[in-house]
């Protein structure tokens, strides 16, 4: 299995915490039908993307992608110390899998210059942050946070009215650093890293294209959860803030990418997690490289 790879002048590491049954796969996308499951289960199966239990295999893991001006970490995982009583797997976590990954990719948290998240879920901002002394502080300490501002605006709005867990110990933390930037949509860094806005998941949703003058590899976060979704981009997951945008979002992003070199780098794919859009009848499939 590979968790290294090279395009254009960039190198990219993958970096799994976890890869198990995570949901349902009738539960966690609401317009499957068991019907279309069936159809679908041999190839699903056999991609390691389906148990026998018919719940999905999802990966939850963070990219470190070294351009050659900076290191970036693309989504920051799970986190230990959490609370996060709704999923066991997640909760008060102590292991160290993800830091002997980074490790294993070659890097310390010294190391990381910028610290971008497609979106603010938990899974995606849990490493953000590690416990010191009873404080959250950042645990990349030398690097520049970067949140897209409509999704931290989303998100302010929402623990203003109950607090978020997440984004009380995993987000806030880092503001109150003040290690953070605010951006725009049309924010770039240097001249290989730009934002694609890609809505649907959450307000602010957004994936990341890295390459110089071209899109060598893109980040697609949240934008899709299975391989399932790239043969059916109009089915969407239950934890879509709006499911209608979603599918329109993830069918306009795999048109765009579809028989180009750009590596698509997934969130939650089983492994290998990475691969190229190609067509296949009326959907897609995210080829092997």
């Amino acid at each position: 299995m590979s968790l290294k790879y090279t395009v254009g002048d960039l190198t990219i590491h993958r970096v799994i915490e976890q890869e198990a049954p995570f949901f349902p796969a009738l539960e966690f996308i609401p317009g499957l039908t068991p019907e279309v499951l069936a159809e679908n289960r041999a190839w699903m199966r056999e991609a390691k993307a389906l148990d026998d239990q018919d719940t999905l295999i999802l990966c939850f893991q963070s990219y470190v992608v070294k351009t050659p001006h900076h290191t970036i970490l693309i989504d920051s995982c799970i986190g230990n110390d959490k609370p996060r009583p709704q999923r066991p797997k997640w909760h008060m976590k102590t292991d160290d899998t993800y830091l002997r990954g980074l490790n294993a990719a070659g890097v310390s948290v010294d190391d990381i210059d910028f610290v971008m998240c497609t979106h603010l879920h938990v899974d995606h901002v849990g490493w953000n942050t590690r416990l010191e002394n009873g404080r959250w502080v950042p645990t990349f300490p030398k690097a520049r946070y970067v949140f897209a501002r409509q999704e931290f605006d989303y998100w302010t709005a929402q623990n203003a009215k109950a607090e978020v867990p997440p984004f009380a110990d995993s987000v806030l933390p880092v503001v109150e650093a003040g290690r953070h930037e605010l951006v725009g949509n049309d924010h770039q860094i240097g001249d290989h890293i730009r934002i694609l806005p890609t809505p649907g998941h959450t307000p602010g949703h957004v994936a990341f294209t890295i390459g110089r003058g071209k899109d060598d590899a893109v980040f697609s976060g949240d934008l899709i959860h299975s391989p399932l979704q790239t043969h059916y981009p109009e089915l969407s997951m239950k934890f879509d803030v709006d499911q209608a945008q979603a599918a329109k979002t993830r069918r306009s992003f795999l048109e765009r990418y579809c028989d180009t070199d750009t590596l698509c780098c997934t969130a939650h794919f089983p492994s290998p997690s990475v691969g190229k859009i190609r067509r296949k009848g009326s959907g897609f499939v995210c080829a092997s490289v």
